[in-house]
């Protein structure tokens, strides 16, 4: 990794983390892509990690708003659609993952600007968190549906509990990849490096979570998705 290339990543990793800690979701679906044009072998480990400390500052901040029974029912489904996650990552080539990745951002933010309103019930929790399960642990991405479950809840409740979900799912996913031995020196060190970056965006979101113009950020991050993802898919 070069210095220009370490210096942009780090900007855009601030800046996703600002995004996510003020809105509850952007941080995979902007790092993603970009990951995945720099260089594909970072995804998704570098993403997973890099997102741990995030989601647990985010979490932490609004810890008395968290649903706690729609958590656990996204944790259930999130234990099981990780082994199908890894599945595919195992399958997928670089260029297929790259492919894959581009493609779970652009369906993802559509059905995010799109999808009617529903009622994060047991049910949806739990179908949910086994769709997480599998588009985190293969690509990284994971945020749309669980912001589309709780999209018309309190901001509070949305960030909070989003990032609770994303916490324990992340945690599962690295052990399952390291068991899996798809964790290696170099996705940890490029995320140990981009660790500060993290939490200097996160450190910004606090000051104006709560004032921020959440539906339209929110709005902005889902089209520069589409954008980015499609751009990835047509990479040469």
């Amino acid at each position: 990794m070069t210095l220009t290339i370490f210096l942009t990543l780090s900007l855009l990793v601030a800046a996703s983390a600002f995004v996510q800690g003020a809105v509850g979701i952007g941080f995979a679906l902007i790092m993603a892509p970009v990951f995945g044009f720099i260089d594909a072998s970072y995804l998704p480990v570098t993403l997973l990690v890099l997102m741990l400390p995030l989601n647990f500052l985010v979490a932490w901040r609004e810890r008395h708003m968290i649903d706690r029974r729609g958590a656990s029912w996204i944790t259930v489904g999130r234990f099981f659609g990780t082994f199908l996650g890894m599945a595919v990552l195992i399958a997928l080539s670089v260029r297929q993952l790259e492919i894959a990745v581009g493609l779970l951002t652009v369906l993802a933010a559509v059905v995010a600007l799109l999808s009617p309103p529903f009622a994060p019930r047991p049910q949806a929790s739990l179908g949910v968190g086994l769709f997480t399960g599998v588009t985190e642990t293969a690509t990284g991405i994971g945020g749309p549906p669980l912001a589309l479950l709780y999209q018309h809840a309190p901001g509070p409740i949305l960030r909070s509990t989003v990032a609770t979900c994303f916490l324990v799912g992340e945690a599962i996913s690295l052990v399952i990849l390291l068991i899996a031995g798809r964790i290696g020196q170099d996705q940890m060190l490029a995320a140990l490096s981009l660790i500060p970056a993290v939490l200097i965006g996160s450190a910004l979101s606090r000051s104006v979570h709560s004032r921020i113009n959440g539906p339209a950020l929110r709005l902005a991050v889902l089209i520069f998705s589409i954008v980015s993802g499609a751009a990835l898919m047509l990479k040469g």
